[in-house]
């Protein structure tokens, strides 16, 4: 297996040589998640796996894996990698829908060269809205979480282990809506107090389907600072940064996507909304993080405005992130979103 997908528990099952006539790490090493650092470092690119890991978990067998890597690793255009990794979490969702179990690994295998690939083209992040439909909503909305997650990880300095991790646990926030009634997904109109109140089991569904570190913010994705929020019983400590970082991402992509029952909302919208009107909900600093990462790269985008006009986006100020500085293109005329309160931006085009 590649070294970039280990994670703790593995065992070697052959010793592995560097330049010296000693083994950098010997058969039946129990990776670490410093050891599986420490490989990178050497570059080690893959290793030889035993069949059970330290915890007597069966490893998931090459004929599982191998089409999975084969068609990441396919991909070097960044939306068709999205696209594809948005079909298997589909296909993976329909399978716990069946009773399947979650394997963290086949979500790793789709997140990680996924990560990698946004990094790289950070800008993609930002426009994840443009790539979901309402039909797909649900498994385009575990994909961008995850990514979302992970950009605001990398933004606020995380380490990459924990970049991964934060990326695995937003796509696997919503696992647990495989346990929901299928009607609840499919609902094209608007949900009831009823469909709420089943709706909001699933991050308990979601935690009780997984067996790894990212359980926490798993459980705690729609918890809020201010103590709102559900599970309820969350309440009475406080949220991990794993937790926050999810939460904003989640409604964040929730908020900016075309629902069966609803809009979608520009992202300008949106963070003026997660800023000032839901205020002590989230993290202030993650909220600040996303929004000074859209704001570098929407200079030069066409928008629509709330009156139907279209214009470009021209300046950003640092004090007004969400209502920038826009030329409407038919007048050329020079708007201040920031004074100019009664328009907004509807759409990014």
């Amino acid at each position: 297996m590649k070294t970039r997908y280990l994670i703790e528990g593995y065992i070697l099952s052959k010793e592995i040589r560097g330049l010296s006539k000693l083994p950098i790490m010997y058969e039946k090493t129990i990776l670490t998640q410093r050891l599986i650092e420490a490989l990178q470092a050497f570059l080690i690119t893959e290793v030889s796996l035993e069949k059970t890991l330290i915890d007597g978990k069966k490893f998931l067998p090459k004929e599982v894996i191998d089409p999975v890597l084969d068609e990441m690793e396919e991909s070097s255009d960044f939306t068709d990698l999205y696209l594809k990794s948005v079909q298997t979490y589909k296909r993976l969702f329909k399978n716990w829908q069946a009773g399947s179990k979650v394997e963290v690994t086949m979500i790793r295998l789709i997140m990680i060269p996924l990560m990698d690939k946004a990094l790289g083209e950070p800008g993609n992040i930002l426009k994840l809205h443009h790539c979901c439909n309402k039909e797909d909503y649900v498994y385009h909305h575990a994909i961008s979480i995850g990514l979302i997650g992970g950009y605001i990880a990398y933004k606020m300095k995380c380490n990459r282990a924990d970049v991964y991790q934060i990326a695995i646990g937003g796509c696997l926030a919503d696992c647990g809506m495989a346990k929901l009634p299928p009607r609840l997904l499919n609902k094209t109109e608007s949900l009831t107090a009823d469909d709420y109140e089943e709706i909001h089991a699933h991050p308990i569904f979601s935690y009780k389907m997984i067996k790894d570190s990212v359980k926490i913010a798993v459980l705690e994705h729609h918890g809020r600072l201010d103590g709102t929020g559900y599970p309820k019983r969350l309440n009475t400590k406080p949220m991990n940064l794993f937790s926050k970082i999810i939460a904003v991402a989640y409604v964040f992509h929730a908020m900016t996507s075309e629902r069966t029952y609803r809009k979608k909302q520009s992202p300008f919208k949106v963070l003026e909304m997660i800023l000032h009107d839901d205020f002590g909900k989230f993290d202030i600093g993650v909220v600040k993080t996303l929004l000074s990462s859209f704001a570098n790269f929407s200079i030069g985008s066409m928008v629509k405005l709330s009156n139907g006009f279209i214009a470009e986006i021209i300046f950003i100020d640092a004090g007004s992130q969400t209502r920038p500085v826009i030329k409407v293109m038919d007048s050329e005329q020079i708007i201040n979103l920031g004074i100019n309160r009664e328009l907004y931006i509807e759409e990014i085009l």
